[in-house]
């Protein structure tokens, strides 16, 4: 009988054991269960900290970390991703209530509203050319647009790059068109300036001539009224140029009751990240970056300007001063963690939608090409270069 006592209590120190390891394990919150009222932000990230916290002892040797799931088709697990599966995202243009927005594919012209939780519903289809970086590249809401949910569309079509107005289910009607088309410069953007006009940032199709002419709407910044004319109190009454001198742009953004505006570019030889003051000449950049990391869209507020970089697949952030000037040196933020950055929108609650690019020269996930949404970050104070 001896051998079934040593048995038993063997069981019965094995069970003492078990329990008290599992009465040790800690409880770790799932991240993905954050809701929708509290996005991820996008602050400059320290790497991997040491605890003082007793209740998460570090992991035995030979064990692995739990990695965050991953997404399976079009499921991303991400708190921050409002749509997946989509074609490159042209721009985006949220709507008032910072609920939803409306998302422009660059290359197939559809314009869809996409929210949380919600299927993407598709508003129009616009015909567009996307050689040449042209395509669907701008989107902004009519000013009035919670009494007609007008929008406008910044596109390349097969003769010229155009401005148009789009009720949804109804056809897309040109209001601005013959704007030069080029074999490269055919991007745009638009903004609301908050006084009742449209400003729509143009490329010079692919010359520097066009930029310079008055008579050309290639490489300006134009103010528009809801018809495509010149806006009331512009500079020239008679025409729709209030600066010369873009190249590429790809963002447009701005604090309107402050009457500051910025616009992304790319130039020959640099990016660069220009303020605009309407009437004045467009003047020196107020920051440019060397390597080209491809800027694309931006966002604004009072303080900040965080600009989208495709090739780059990161956002920086900038806090200029009062006269345009930046003196510090741009924080880099969120690297390679959506991939390639194409389109960004400041939403009313102060929080930031990005497109991405990945189909078009990334490395795409399953639920590529998403929208996010997430706190924007806060600029950087370190020496310029």
């Amino acid at each position: 009988m001896a051998a079934p006592n040593r048995m038993r209590r063997v069981l019965l120190s094995t069970t003492v054991v078990l329990g008290t390891l599992l009465a040790g394990c800690a409880q770790f919150p799932d991240e993905h269960t954050r809701p929708w009222g509290d996005p991820p932000s996008l602050e400059p990230q320290a790497g991997p900290q040491p605890s003082f916290e007793s209740e998460a002892p570090p992991p035995q040797t030979g064990t692995e970390p739990d990695k965050p799931a991953q997404p399976v088709g079009c499921e991303d697990p991400d708190p921050a991703v409002v749509a997946t599966c989509l074609d490159p995202v042209g721009a985006i243009a949220v709507l008032p209530d910072g609920s939803a927005a409306l998302v422009g594919e660059r290359a197939t012209g559809r314009v869809l509203r996409v929210a949380r939780d919600a299927e993407p519903v598709e508003l129009a289809r616009i015909p567009v050319d996307a050689s040449s970086g042209g395509g669907l590249t701008g989107l902004a809401l009519s000013p009035t647009y919670h009494e007609d949910e007008l929008f406008y569309a910044y596109v390349t079509t097969g003769s010229d790059n155009q401005v148009v107005r789009v009720a949804a289910g109804d056809r897309p009607k040109p209001v601005l068109t013959g704007i030069p088309k080029g074999p490269r410069g055919n991007s745009g953007a638009l903004l609301d300036d908050g006084q009742g006009a449209l400003l729509v940032a143009t490329g010079n199709a692919g010359s520097a001539g066009n930029a310079a002419n008055p008579q050309s709407l290639a490489g300006k910044l134009l103010r528009i009224d809801g018809f495509g004319k010149p806006a009331q109190g512009n500079p020239d009454p008679k025409s729709p140029v209030v600066v010369s001198g873009l190249t590429d742009p790809a963002g447009l953004c701005g604090t309107p009751a402050l009457g500051m505006y910025w616009v992304t570019d790319r130039l020959a030889d640099k990016d660069a990240l220009f303020r605009m003051k309407l009437g004045e000449p467009l003047g020196a950049p107020s920051w440019t970056w060397a390597d080209r990391p491809g800027v694309t869209g931006c966002a604004a507020d009072p303080a900040n300007v965080v600009v989208a970089l495709r090739d780059a697949a990161a956002l920086y952030t900038l806090s200029p001063a009062p006269d345009g000037t930046v003196t510090g040196q741009p924080a880099k933020v969120m690297e390679k963690t959506y991939g390639r950055f194409s389109a960004a929108a400041l939403a009313s609650d102060g929080l930031i939608w990005l497109g991405t690019a990945n189909k078009d020269g990334g490395a795409p996930i399953s639920s590529d090409d998403r929208v996010i949404r997430l706190e924007p970050p806060t600029g950087g104070t370190a020496g310029k270069d």
